[in-house]
This record gives C-alpha cells, sequence and structure tokens, in this order.
C-alpha cells in the first residue's frame, strides 16, 4: 500500500512524521517547500504536487485549514482527483459535514471518502494521543485503522459522510464555550479580589472543573502568554460551521454564537495570530479589569 499526505503544517506535520514512523514510508507534498524538506530529512519521498498523490498513492490522508481549500485540493484542476484518484482518501481537516457529503458524492464509485477530524492540539499529534473521529465507508475505516492509530486514537462514528465532521463540531463547540465560561468566571472571581491561580486550583477539584480549567489556564492565561497553540481565526471558522449546521438542521444554539461573537471580538483585538485563549483578554476587558496585567 502506497501513503500520500497532503498538508504538512502544525498539525499535519506530526500526524504525517507519526505515520512515516510506523510504515516507513510516506509521499508528501505541501505548499511549504520547508515543511516538505523536514519530512523528507526524516525518510519520506517528496511528491511535488497534490495531483502525484493521487496518481501514486492508494491512501491520501489531507491535513489542511479551510473547506474551500479541502475542496481545491481534492477536486480541483491539479487536485488529487485530477488524473487518478487514490482508492482512500482520508480527510484529516475539521471542513464540515457538508464538503465532507459533497465530496463522498462527487467521488462515489471511484474512492472511499473518510472524513476523519482529529482533536488534542498540536501536543497531541506530536504525542501521537489525538482523538481521531471518522466518518464513511466502515470497510475503507477497517483498511485504515492501524494507520490511524499510528497518529491517534480512532473512533467511528457511522458511515453517512460527514458523521465525524459533526462530531468534531459538538467536540469544539463544548471546547470553544469552556473557554468563554471559564474567562467569565474568573473576571467575577478576580474584581472580587481572588487570586486567580487558587481560583484554577479550587475549579480543578470541584465541580467546575473543564478542558479550559484543566489545560487552558494554568499553561496560556495564568502566565499571561496566550499561547495555547490554537488560533482564535480557526476557532470561529469551526464554530461558524457549526453554526451554519445548526441552522440547517433548526437546532438552536445561543451559547455558540456568544462563542463567535467572543472569538470575533478576539481577533478584533489582538489581530489574525491570536490564540484562541485570548477570549480571556476580551472578557476582563469588557468586566473592567486590565488585560495586559
Amino acid at each position: 500500500m502506497i501513503l500520500g499526505f497532503l498538508g504538512l503544517g502544525r498539525m499535519g506535520g506530526p500526524m504525517a512524521e507519526n505515520l512515516l514512523r510506523h510504515t516507513g514510508q510516506l509521499l508528501v507534498h505541501d505548499v511549504s517547500e520547508e515543511a516538505v524538506a523536514a519530512l523528507v530529512e526524516k525518510g519520506a519521498e517528496a511528491a511535488g504536487s497534490a495531483a502525484a498523490l493521487g496518481e501514486r498513492c492508494d491512501v491520501v490522508f489531507t491535513s489542511l485549514p479551510t473547506p474551500p481549500i479541502v475542496r481545491e485540493a481534492v477536486l480541483g484542476a491539479d487536485g488529487i482527483t485530477a488524473n487518478k484518484a487514490p482508492r482512500i482518501i482520508c480527510d484529516l481537516s475539521t471542513s464540515g459535514p457538508q464538503l465532507a457529503a459533497e465530496l463522498a458524492e462527487a467521488l462515489e464509485g471511484r474512492t472511499a471518502c473518510l472524513d476523519a477530524p482529529v482533536s488534542g492540539g498540536i501536543a497531541g499529534a506530536r504525542a501521537g494521543t489525538i482523538s481521531i473521529m471518522v466518518g464513511g465507508p466502515e470497510a475503507a475505516f477497517e483498511e485504515v485503522r492501524p494507520l490511524l492509530e499510528a497518529m491517534g486514537k480512532p473512533t467511528h462514528m457511522g458511515e453517512t459522510p460527514g458523521a465525524g465532521q459533526t462530531m468534531k463540531l459538538v467536540n469544539n463547540l463544548l471546547g470553544a464555550v469552556a473557554i468563554g465560561v471559564t474567562a467569565e468566571g474568573m473576571a467575577f472571581g478576580i474584581k472580587q479580589g481572588l487570586d486567580p491561580a487558587r481560583m484554577i486550583e479550587v475549579l480543578n477539584q470541584s465541580t467546575g472543573i473543564n478542558s479550559a480549567t484543566r489545560d487552558k489556564w494554568p499553561k496560556s492565561v495564568l502566565p499571561r502568554t496566550f499561547d495555547f497553540g490554537f488560533a482564535a481565526a480557526l476557532s470561529l471558522k469551526d464554530t461558524k460551521l457549526l453554526l451554519d449546521e445548526a441552522d440547517a438542521a433548526e437546532v438552536p444554539l445561543p451559547l455558540g454564537r456568544i462563542v463567535a461573537d467572543y472569538l470575533e471580538r478576539t481577533l478584533e483585538r489582538e489581530g489574525p495570530q491570536a490564540d484562541f485563549t485570548a477570549i480571556a483578554k476580551v472578557v476582563e476587558e469588557a468586566a473592567g479589569l486590565d488585560p495586559e496585567r
């Protein structure tokens, strides 16, 4: 089985490296020559283009930033399926259920499409501990399961195209809401004179514990570095994907809209490179605290 990997960014690079370590061979491509060179140095082979991956590989994994980029990379004139399509395409991006269904329909009879977004951050991608939520044909999932296990912990969510994407959007909603509500609670406590480090200590041994109190505040907010490793712009993209899907399904998500507003304000305040933990600054400022303290 010849394997390919398209997209060697902050998440894709470590995942591809783990896959290469597991298999000993991997064709790779990215718009960044430096990213390709880094994998080639570790033993991968540069494919030269997305189309070359499709021509030469049985299975191609993709890890790309936005749905339009995923669509173009798979279906475009120079994309993976431009000439000869691989047997399986496994999209590790968070690109939404609608695109997963579109790709599956467009490639029906040619290529089995798996949507397999991941959660766990850059550290999890490096350690091979990310959660991988997979939708698509079960036979294709079973074929690539050992490869996915080299990168993380895969769970098959169902054969419906987009099942993995739906699960990822639910997960991201809960994670983003946890940041927002933690920022609100912390701002209130700080304004009332409580020590933020002691507050986090108490929350993490109480019922208020969540992913934000456990990881994001100790690592990025309390030290005021705001560098947890996930861009506010990507978090907003994911939240908007969820809200669009929820609107289509007629499911109201008021907390999701509050989070989207926080993220938009974070980007306005901190700029396009802002980390999503900088939501705390927006909430603190609104509470009359000095976010630059």
